[in-house]
């Protein structure tokens, strides 16, 4: 039996005692996880059945997402990750799955960006930033959180962009990354916007520019990259929902129709500024053309950077 959370019999998830299974393929607490349980509690509601949010980290997040890929198709178990489920195809010479035929978007729940902060010292913009990169070539480090993230795929994309020779560190996390920016370790770097935030209010940081297409509603006087004088580097990031290969077509659109119903809860909407993220919602078809096209864009960036793949 198919039913809606009206009682109109309609193209739902099938009425079970048996719980969805949110797989977020990274640790509790994490930004995904967050994102997940805050979607979760909405989809109980709409779909009056539990929802369990299901921790598989490692591998990159590919271990929770082989675990959906061999899933039963049926709206059961559903992967929720990140752009880094398109990056990894460029990146690892190998993965346990398919990337396009083992998984069905479903849609999109989130839009991310980053935003570029640097140690108080360094100069308020990304021009001036930049000069003083081209005046001391390979003596400004900037810090990310490991090959093939976010933070350093849009590092690379500066470098490439600016023609700027500046070193990545690598760190475990934000919580490495943001203190050596402070004490100027490292000069420079893109971290998640709710990450940095109070430290740019209180002065200990300085944000030079946004990654997103248009400024992020947190940092409203912060200009993007693109406005700051370079086009070609935009990351506009996110987190959505993928069922296994094969996935009916019905489940995929109430599941899509759903997120687009639960990103305008107000209990939902409270919570963007939070994430450092804005709602979307979309249908199954623009999620997988929007994946698709990342898979392409990243494999290309990856090959063009020169980041080596990893085993």
């Amino acid at each position: 039996r198919y039913i809606s959370v009206t009682g109109v019999q309609t193209c739902a998830l099938p009425i079970s005692v048996k719980p969805v299974h949110l797989v977020v393929p990274f640790p509790p607490g994490g930004g995904v996880d967050v994102v997940a349980r805050g979607f979760g509690n909405k989809y109980s509601e709409l779909w009056s059945q539990p929802v369990v949010i299901d921790n598989r980290p490692g591998a990159g997040g590919n271990i929770g997402a082989e675990a959906v890929a061999k899933s039963a198709p049926d709206g059961y178990n559903l992967l929720v990750t990140t752009t880094g489920h398109a990056v990894a195809p460029g990146l690892y010479k190998k993965l346990p799955f398919d990337p396009i035929k083992d998984f069905a978007p479903a849609s999109q729940m989130i839009g991310t960006y980053l935003v570029l902060v640097a140690n108080p010292t360094m100069p308020s913009n990304l021009k001036d930033l930049v000069a003083v990169a081209k005046q001391q070539p390979g003596k400004l480090n900037y810090g990310h959180t490991g090959l093939g993230v976010a933070p350093h795929l849009v590092g690379e994309m500066l470098k490439i962009a600016a023609g700027i020779d500046i070193v990545m560190v690598t760190y475990k996390g934000d919580a490495q990354t943001i203190p050596a920016m402070m004490a100027n370790e490292v000069q420079m770097g893109f971290t998640p916007p709710n990450s940095s935030l109070q430290l740019v209010r209180a002065g200990k940081l300085k944000a030079i520019a946004v990654s997103g297409s248009r400024r992020g509603s947190i940092y409203p006087d912060v200009p993007t990259v693109a406005e700051a004088g370079y086009p070609d580097v935009t990351y506009n990031g996110w987190i959505g929902l993928f069922g296994a290969g094969g996935t009916p077509r019905d489940i995929l659109n109430r599941i899509a129709a759903d997120t687009a119903r639960a990103v305008k809860a107000p209990e939902v909407i409270a919570q963007f500024p939070n994430w450092g993220a804005e709602g979307a919602g979309t249908s199954p078809e623009e999620f997988a053309k929007r994946y698709r096209d990342d898979i392409a864009f990243y494999a290309k960036l990856i090959k063009q950077a020169g980041v080596p793949l990893v085993d």
